[in-house]
């Protein structure tokens, strides 16, 4: 089993940044994949971000292209989202999440085995 705690969320005005901030532990050997989803009030989860446990893929939905920047740290086995330029339709619940291998379907929520309790961002206009 791999357990999942995100930290790091909170209220921030436009154009603001924050960084959430993913902790695994147990069995993350068996990890290949690590995403970030998140989830506004009556809207499907949605893809945000996913990279490699490698480092060696990225992958961003349209939206955050060239504000939000996914990475890791394996020593502590964590993974970041530096959000920057904040806007307020980037509110939702953020959701850290792990799969055990890369696919085509990484920004699909069925790709992943292990999520986390989400943590909440808020962004003021």
């Amino acid at each position: 089993q791999v357990q999942l705690v995100e930290s790091g969320g909170g209220l921030v005005q436009a154009g603001g940044s924050l960084r959430l901030s993913c902790a695994a532990s147990g069995r993350t050997y068996s990890l290949y994949t690590m995403g970030w989803f998140r989830q506004a009030p009556g809207k499907e989860r949605e893809f945000v971000a996913a990279i490699s446990w490698s480092s060696s893929y990225t992958y961003y939905v349209d939206s955050v292209k060239g504000r939000f920047t996914i990475s890791r740290d394996s020593a502590k086995n964590t993974v970041y989202l530096e959000m920057n330029s904040l806007k307020p339709e980037d509110t939702a619940v953020y959701y850290c999440a792990a799969g055990t291998r890369w696919s085509i379907a990484v920004a699909a929520t069925t790709s992943y085995a292990y999520w986390g309790q989400g943590t909440q961002v808020t962004v003021s206009s």
